[in-house]
Protein backbone atom coordinates (compact mmCIF):
# COMPACT_ATOMS: atom_id res chain seq x y z
CA UNK A 1 0.00 0.00 0.00
CA UNK A 2 1.49 3.52 -1.12
CA UNK A 3 -0.20 6.50 0.97
CA UNK A 4 -0.18 9.79 -1.09
CA UNK A 5 1.96 11.87 0.00
CA UNK A 6 0.46 15.13 1.96
CA UNK A 7 1.86 18.69 3.49
CA UNK A 8 0.82 18.93 7.69
CA UNK A 9 0.42 15.24 7.92
CA UNK A 10 -0.84 15.85 12.04
CA UNK A 11 -3.67 16.91 10.96
CA UNK A 12 -4.75 13.43 9.24
CA UNK A 13 -4.29 11.70 13.05
CA UNK A 14 -8.02 10.22 13.78
CA UNK A 15 -9.01 9.69 10.29
CA UNK A 16 -9.05 6.94 8.28
CA UNK A 17 -7.13 5.62 5.69
CA UNK A 18 -8.76 3.25 2.97
CA UNK A 19 -7.14 0.71 0.80
CA UNK A 20 -9.32 -0.45 -2.29
CA UNK A 21 -6.95 -2.60 -3.63
CA UNK A 22 -6.04 -1.10 -6.57
CA UNK A 23 -5.42 2.46 -5.03
CA UNK A 24 -5.66 4.16 -1.47
CA UNK A 25 -7.43 7.00 -0.49
CA UNK A 26 -6.11 9.26 2.86
CA UNK A 27 -8.43 11.24 4.95
CA UNK A 28 -11.65 9.44 5.55
CA UNK A 29 -13.82 10.01 8.60
CA UNK A 30 -15.30 7.18 10.56
CA UNK A 31 -18.98 7.96 9.30
CA UNK A 32 -17.53 7.31 5.84
CA UNK A 33 -15.67 4.77 6.66
CA UNK A 34 -18.93 3.16 8.25
CA UNK A 35 -20.77 3.83 4.85
CA UNK A 36 -18.28 2.62 2.56
CA UNK A 37 -18.45 -1.04 4.84
CA UNK A 38 -21.95 -0.88 4.45
CA UNK A 39 -22.10 -1.43 0.65
CA UNK A 40 -21.54 -4.32 -1.32
CA UNK A 41 -19.21 -2.77 -3.71
CA UNK A 42 -16.71 -1.71 -1.22
CA UNK A 43 -17.29 -4.43 1.70
CA UNK A 44 -13.50 -6.04 1.19
CA UNK A 45 -11.71 -2.64 1.62
CA UNK A 46 -9.16 -2.48 4.42
CA UNK A 47 -9.15 0.14 6.79
CA UNK A 48 -6.26 2.29 9.15
CA UNK A 49 -7.07 4.47 11.28
CA UNK A 50 -4.42 7.38 11.31
CA UNK A 51 -2.76 6.91 15.36
CA UNK A 52 0.11 9.25 14.76
CA UNK A 53 1.70 11.35 12.06
CA UNK A 54 5.81 13.35 12.03
CA UNK A 55 6.62 16.70 10.47
CA UNK A 56 8.43 14.79 7.82
CA UNK A 57 4.88 13.18 6.41
CA UNK A 58 5.28 9.94 7.85
CA UNK A 59 2.05 8.61 9.55
CA UNK A 60 1.62 5.29 11.86
CA UNK A 61 -1.16 3.31 11.02
CA UNK A 62 -3.15 1.24 12.39
CA UNK A 63 -5.47 -1.31 11.28
CA UNK A 64 -9.37 -1.38 12.29
CA UNK A 65 -11.40 -4.79 11.70
CA UNK A 66 -14.02 -3.56 9.46
CA UNK A 67 -16.89 -5.64 11.72
CA UNK A 68 -15.77 -2.48 14.90
CA UNK A 69 -17.76 0.26 12.42
CA UNK A 70 -20.77 -1.96 13.49
CA UNK A 71 -20.37 -2.48 17.37
CA UNK A 72 -20.74 -0.08 20.69
CA UNK A 73 -18.16 0.10 23.32
CA UNK A 74 -18.57 2.55 26.02
CA UNK A 75 -17.66 2.43 29.66
CA UNK A 76 -19.76 1.34 32.32
CA UNK A 77 -18.92 3.11 35.84
CA UNK A 78 -19.93 1.22 39.10
CA UNK A 79 -21.13 3.11 42.01
CA UNK A 80 -21.43 2.36 45.64
CA UNK A 81 -24.75 3.44 46.09
CA UNK A 82 -27.34 5.88 44.20
CA UNK A 83 -25.92 9.30 45.76
CA UNK A 84 -22.44 8.19 44.14
CA UNK A 85 -24.00 7.26 40.75
CA UNK A 86 -26.19 10.35 40.19
CA UNK A 87 -23.01 12.05 40.96
CA UNK A 88 -21.32 10.33 38.43
CA UNK A 89 -23.70 10.67 35.67
CA UNK A 90 -23.80 14.78 36.26
CA UNK A 91 -20.15 15.53 36.05
CA UNK A 92 -20.22 13.20 32.84
CA UNK A 93 -22.99 14.90 31.64
CA UNK A 94 -21.20 18.51 32.79
CA UNK A 95 -18.37 17.29 30.97
CA UNK A 96 -20.08 16.08 27.78
CA UNK A 97 -21.94 20.23 28.17
CA UNK A 98 -18.41 21.95 28.75
CA UNK A 99 -16.39 19.90 26.35
CA UNK A 100 -17.70 18.04 23.33
CA UNK A 101 -17.07 14.75 23.27
CA UNK A 102 -15.19 13.24 20.14
CA UNK A 103 -18.68 11.63 18.81
CA UNK A 104 -22.15 10.97 19.28
CA UNK A 105 -22.86 8.86 22.74
CA UNK A 106 -25.27 8.08 25.15
CA UNK A 107 -25.33 8.84 29.05
CA UNK A 108 -27.23 6.49 31.38
CA UNK A 109 -27.87 6.42 35.14
CA UNK A 110 -29.42 2.90 35.54
CA UNK A 111 -30.42 0.88 38.45
CA UNK A 112 -30.15 -3.64 38.72
CA UNK A 113 -32.71 -5.36 39.97
CA UNK A 114 -30.11 -6.03 42.84
CA UNK A 115 -30.40 -2.40 44.00
CA UNK A 116 -26.36 -1.65 42.12
CA UNK A 117 -26.08 1.77 40.31
CA UNK A 118 -24.00 2.60 37.46
CA UNK A 119 -24.03 5.37 35.10
CA UNK A 120 -23.01 3.57 31.17
CA UNK A 121 -21.20 6.11 28.65
CA UNK A 122 -22.03 4.32 25.36
CA UNK A 123 -20.68 5.33 22.02
CA UNK A 124 -19.47 3.82 18.26
CA UNK A 125 -16.84 1.40 19.08
CA UNK A 126 -14.36 3.43 16.10
CA UNK A 127 -13.85 6.31 18.74
CA UNK A 128 -12.54 3.93 21.50
CA UNK A 129 -9.38 5.79 21.76
CA UNK A 130 -10.79 8.93 21.29
CA UNK A 131 -13.34 8.76 24.11
CA UNK A 132 -10.50 7.27 26.43
CA UNK A 133 -8.31 10.42 25.80
CA UNK A 134 -11.43 12.88 26.56
CA UNK A 135 -12.12 11.12 29.78
CA UNK A 136 -8.06 12.03 30.33
CA UNK A 137 -8.36 15.24 29.50
CA UNK A 138 -11.47 16.50 31.25
CA UNK A 139 -10.27 14.42 34.63
CA UNK A 140 -13.19 12.54 35.24
CA UNK A 141 -12.77 10.52 38.10
CA UNK A 142 -15.04 8.02 39.85
CA UNK A 143 -14.84 6.53 43.56
CA UNK A 144 -16.30 2.73 41.97
CA UNK A 145 -14.97 0.49 39.73
CA UNK A 146 -14.90 0.43 36.08
CA UNK A 147 -15.26 -1.45 33.03
CA UNK A 148 -14.70 -0.73 29.43
CA UNK A 149 -14.70 -2.03 25.82
CA UNK A 150 -17.33 -3.83 23.09
CA UNK A 151 -18.30 -6.58 25.94
CA UNK A 152 -18.98 -4.46 28.43
CA UNK A 153 -22.08 -2.94 27.09
CA UNK A 154 -22.99 -6.10 25.86
CA UNK A 155 -23.44 -7.41 29.52
CA UNK A 156 -24.36 -3.63 31.09
CA UNK A 157 -27.58 -4.70 27.96
CA UNK A 158 -27.91 -8.11 28.77
CA UNK A 159 -28.49 -6.95 32.71
CA UNK A 160 -31.69 -5.17 31.50
CA UNK A 161 -30.94 -1.99 33.89
CA UNK A 162 -34.09 -0.16 34.63
CA UNK A 163 -32.47 3.52 33.12
CA UNK A 164 -33.56 6.03 35.33
CA UNK A 165 -31.96 9.36 33.56
CA UNK A 166 -30.45 9.53 30.15
CA UNK A 167 -28.91 11.99 27.97
CA UNK A 168 -27.39 12.32 24.39
CA UNK A 169 -24.07 13.85 23.41
CA UNK A 170 -23.27 15.55 19.90
CA UNK A 171 -19.78 15.22 19.14
CA UNK A 172 -18.08 17.91 17.08
CA UNK A 173 -15.42 17.34 14.44
CA UNK A 174 -13.59 19.54 12.52
CA UNK A 175 -14.61 17.93 9.68
CA UNK A 176 -17.87 17.36 7.69
CA UNK A 177 -18.86 13.82 6.64
CA UNK A 178 -19.92 13.09 3.29
CA UNK A 179 -22.31 10.77 2.42
CA UNK A 180 -24.24 8.92 -0.83
CA UNK A 181 -23.17 9.77 -3.58
CA UNK A 182 -21.29 12.64 -2.88
CA UNK A 183 -19.04 9.73 -1.03
CA UNK A 184 -19.16 7.68 -3.64
CA UNK A 185 -17.74 9.69 -6.27
CA UNK A 186 -14.99 10.69 -4.60
CA UNK A 187 -13.23 7.14 -3.64
CA UNK A 188 -11.00 7.33 -6.42
CA UNK A 189 -9.47 10.71 -4.64
CA UNK A 190 -6.24 9.69 -3.47
CA UNK A 191 -6.15 12.53 -0.72
CA UNK A 192 -9.86 13.27 0.48
CA UNK A 193 -9.02 16.46 2.69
Amino acid sequence: MKLPEVQNANRYVGLYVVDFGDHTGLGFTAEEVAELLDSERFSHVRVYKIHNAYPDGRMELKGVRPEVFQLESGMIFHAPDETAARDDYRRLVGLGVSQSPPGRAKVQLARLADDRWMTALIYPAEYDDEFSRWLLNGNYRTAGQVEGGVDAVSRYYGESAEVVERHQLFGTSSFESRSGRQLLESVRVAVQR
